[in-house]
């Protein structure tokens, strides 16, 4: 068929290939200074507030631990947050006054109540933690599990600058080896790809620390490496010879309307409307998702031809259905046309298309 020849850029195209490459480049950089400087200053900072030993009378050093008892003025919500959190202000007995933020509500245990006596804790200039009588609670100043939001970003962002490098990589040396849009050769690299990134991103807040956080996504890594490498010729084997399609024609009983695009050069050819109507002996485009207004039905003339799986070769504005299109190959009168949509209504175009129609309605 010629149609596809005057197609859109294919993910092998220069524009795609050097924005996966730029993508992925800063990806990794971004990766490389959070996990290398970033991660390593959290971490020391977690390790100093740990060793922290509290500071001697008199000592109003930033290094160690100094407390003093203060009065609670009020507690503030803060809104337009899924977790609970609020701002706790307090005075200290004969000193300042000042505020912090903690995890919760001020109603839940300990319950933080005006004019109730606390004990705060300073490190480094912010209070990192309160008691409440016997109970105490940390801060959003704590410092020791910083290093957890960093790490996961850090990984998440390796794992996928990788895979937008490996992805720039193939369209630019690879793509040839398959027309199809989503060959197994980028997708199992891709779906390997995005698991590590989701484990990356987890590692850092299941483990306790970093050094057990990097063994677990080394583990990983070797887990998604044995199993691409277990289901690559299961692929290959499955995309192999003749990507045609088998699909039993299914004439539809009543009109339905449901996305797809008549691509080509035929008068009935929809101009990006997204819609097909299909119902018994007839098929039609149209761009009203009621299938009510704008119709051009689509003439008995056309003889579909075969289906496939999606080209990267195919025209500009072809729908992915969410990686589940499917092509109908067809020819009227010479000129070559596509019908795309969803793979589950494939079956009922071939049913409306193959079922005898008059020849006007």
């Amino acid at each position: 068929m010629t149609l596809a020849k005057n197609g859109s850029p294919s993910p092998g195209s220069p524009g795609t290939t050097r924005a996966a490459a730029v993508i992925g480049t800063l990806c990794v950089l971004a990766a490389a200074w959070l996990l290398l400087i970033t991660t390593r200053d959290e971490l020391a900072e977690g390790h100093d507030f740990r060793a922290a030993a509290t500071c001697a009378p008199n000592d109003q050093g930033d290094d160690c631990l100094r407390t003093a008892p203060a009065r609670i003025d009020r507690t503030r919500v803060v809104s337009g947050r899924k977790t609970p959190m609020y701002w706790l202000y307090v005075t200290e007995v004969d000193g300042p006054s000042t505020r912090t933020r903690i995890d919760g509500g001020p109603q839940e245990p300990p319950r933080a109540r005006k004019g109730a006596h606390v004990e705060v804790t300073y490190w480094r200039g912010q209070i990192r933690f309160v008691d409440f009588g016997t109970t105490r609670r940390y801060t959003n100043a704590d410092p020791r599990d910083d290093y957890r939001f960093v790490s996961a970003s850090g990984l998440g962002l390796a794992f996928y600058g990788t895979l937008a490098l490996w992805g720039s990589y193939w369209m630019s040396w690879r793509s040839w080896t398959s027309l199809r849009a989503y060959p197994w050769q980028a997708a199992l690299p891709a779906g390997g790809g995005l698991a590590l990134t989701l484990l990356g991103m987890a590692a850092p807040f299941v483990t306790d620390g970093i050094g057990p956080a990097l063994r677990l996504v080394a583990l990983g890594t070797i887990v998604v490496l044995l199993l691409s490498l277990a289901l690559a010729p299961l692929l290959r084997r499955r995309q192999a010879g003749d990507d045609t399609v088998t699909l039993t024609p299914c004439p539809p009983l009543k009109e339905k309307v449901f996305p797809g695009r008549v691509m080509g050069g035929t008068p009935y050819a929809d101009s990006g409307g997204g819609f097909l109507v299909a119902g018994p002996a007839y098929l039609a485009s149209t761009p009203d998702p009621t299938g009510s207004a704008y119709r051009r039905e689509i003439p008995h003339t056309l003889t579909p031809v075969r289906v496939r799986p999606p080209y990267r070769t195919d025209p500009a504005g072809r729908p992915d259905h969410g990686g589940r299109a499917l092509v109908l190959e067809c020819e009227d009168n010479g000129e070559d046309v596509l019908v795309v949509t969803h793979r589950k209504h494939i079956p009922m175009i071939l049913g409306a298309l193959q079922h005898p129609r008059p020849e006007a309605r």
